[in-house]
């Protein structure tokens, strides 16, 4: 059986019946099998799948197959689906199986996408890597010694590789978008609020958005379209309504484009990336697109901001795992405080003790107004300004990581490091508004480009047919370095 790039491919297969969901589950899951190398998969649900499949089948003969039927997917191990184990990747959470199953899933289930398995990332969707996992981290398949990025690096492998057609990851500052850079795949992030969170484990809070990793725009409209909306188990989430997203893709003639003067500028940047980001900007001119350098005096704020802000709220939502209601508990605990200490300390990992001690200090008394207070008044002038670029402009583009995929272990000893392969991607996450990573080409050793696409608030609509805009004929026609 042959690759598919988006739904509509597959579903042309089996309206024409060549194909059966049952064939092509076992298609995937042969994949997984043969690539379980690429450690993508922390647990297949093939049985399950199976199962799924023949009921959707039996739905395509009836006539009453749903928007997804066809569609095989995976969840990023942050995802709650009912009787399944969830873990976010931690020791913390060994044995646990969810009680319910999140929104967003069962949204999914309704419209019959078929599940296959639960997908590696990094430890509480904390890190860039992948590296980070309980599990080890998932690999890069144009070079297994290189990353996928994180924290949906499983999620975005498994696309990749080819394992299923689309996957839901999460993203709180790039956690979809980078991963899906350094494996040459589309990963979108919505708006805050338009997507329900409940069901997703949280990281941090006012930050995590769900949201899908696909080949094809139009799977990934096709994705939000059926995900977004309001929830009565989810008080933050927007009460806008949602348009038909997938029956929205047509571009229109002319854009406003502005891109980030600095982000083309920055120390570190790769020179392959930015030639391959100027090559699109001079295409769209070429268009007539309208594409203007602009100026964003912040950038040397967000990241410092984004983690001051998540780390402060990951000390919040972290507190909750501690050894006695559910998950690991430490044998070697002698009294409560012990249990509560040992069951920390044994169960997360060093990134994410990192995270929780960096959060408990900048919340704590003395430091309050010193780091959180001022890094929320950041936080709100980055949004500002961000909103203000959004009405001069229909879209902002930036590089998504200022590299391409590194290798394992190249940043594991320096966190700031780590930190900063976030640079362009926190800007969306910190003003709230929707992003999407594109793949624009490949480096000189073969290793892929993703650029971003940024919008204002709730108009993934437009933000999207412009990304198909873009893919169909301007990265297409695009010279890679």
């Amino acid at each position: 059986m042959r690759r598919f790039n988006s739904l509509t491919e597959v579903r042309n297969e089996l309206a024409a019946g060549n194909i059966t969901c049952r064939q092509l589950v076992e298609y995937y899951l042969d994949n997984i099998a043969r690539k379980a190398h690429l450690n993508a998969f922390l647990e297949v649900w093939a049985d399950e799948a199976r199962q799924q499949a023949d009921a959707v089948d039996a739905k395509i003969a009836a006539g009453t197959a749903g928007k997804l039927a066809g569609m095989v997917i995976g969840l990023k191990d942050v995802l709650a689906y009912k009787g399944h184990a969830l873990q976010s990747s931690s020791h913390i959470l060994d044995g646990f199986k969810s009680l319910f199953t999140g929104t967003a899933v069962q949204r999914l289930l309704d419209e019959d996408a078929i599940l296959i398995g639960r997908q590696n990332c990094d430890e509480f969707a904390m890190g860039a890597s992948n590296e980070t996992s309980y599990f080890g981290p998932a690999r890069n398949e144009l070079d297994p010694e290189r990353v996928p990025g994180g924290s949906s690096g499983g999620s975005a492998v498994a696309v990749q590789a080819d394992m299923c057609l689309a996957s839901i990851g999460s993203d709180t500052g790039g956690s979809v978008r980078q991963p899906a850079a350094f494996c040459g795949v589309i990963g979108l992030k919505p708006t805050y609020s338009r997507i329900s969170r409940y069901g997703l484990i949280a990281y941090a809070s006012s930050f995590d958005q769900v949201g899908p990793i696909t080949r094809s725009v139009e799977d990934a409209a096709l994705l939000l379209e059926v995900m977004a909306g309001p929830d009565e188990f989810d008080s933050t989430v927007s009460q806008e309504p949602v348009p038909a997203y997938s029956q929205s893709l047509e571009p229109q003639a002319h854009y406003r484009i502005g891109y980030i003067r600095d982000t083309l500028e920055r120390p570190g940047l790769s020179p392959d990336i930015k030639q391959a980001t100027e090559n699109v900007i001079e295409q769209l001119r070429g268009q007539g697109h309208v594409v203007d350098a602009v100026d964003f005096p912040y950038l040397d704020y967000m990241v410092p901001t984004y983690y001051i802000l998540t780390t402060a709220e990951a000390s919040s939502n972290l507190g909750r795992y501690d050894g006695v209601k559910y998950g690991y508990r430490a044998s070697d605990a002698t009294d409560l405080a012990s249990l509560y200490k040992k069951s920390r300390s044994q169960g997360f990992g060093k990134e994410v003790q990192r995270r929780i001690l960096l959060g408990t200090f900048v919340l704590s008394a003395n430091y309050y107004d010193a780091y959180y207070t001022k890094a929320q008044r950041v936080r709100r002038l980055i949004k500002e300004q961000t909103d203000e670029l959004l009405r001069q402009y229909d879209f902002l583009i930036l590089p998504t990581s200022p590299t391409t995929a590194f290798r394992i272990g190249e940043n594991t000893k320096d966190p700031l490091a780590m930190y900063l392969a976030d640079i362009f991607t926190v800007q969306a996450s910190l003003a709230g508004v929707p992003a999407i990573s594109l793949p624009i080409g490949n480096d000189q050793a073969g290793l892929p480009i993703g650029m971003q696409v940024m919008s204002g608030a709730f108009r993934e609509a437009e933000m999207l047919a412009f990304a198909k805009h873009l893919t169909e004929s301007v990265v297409a026609s695009a010279v890679a370095p």
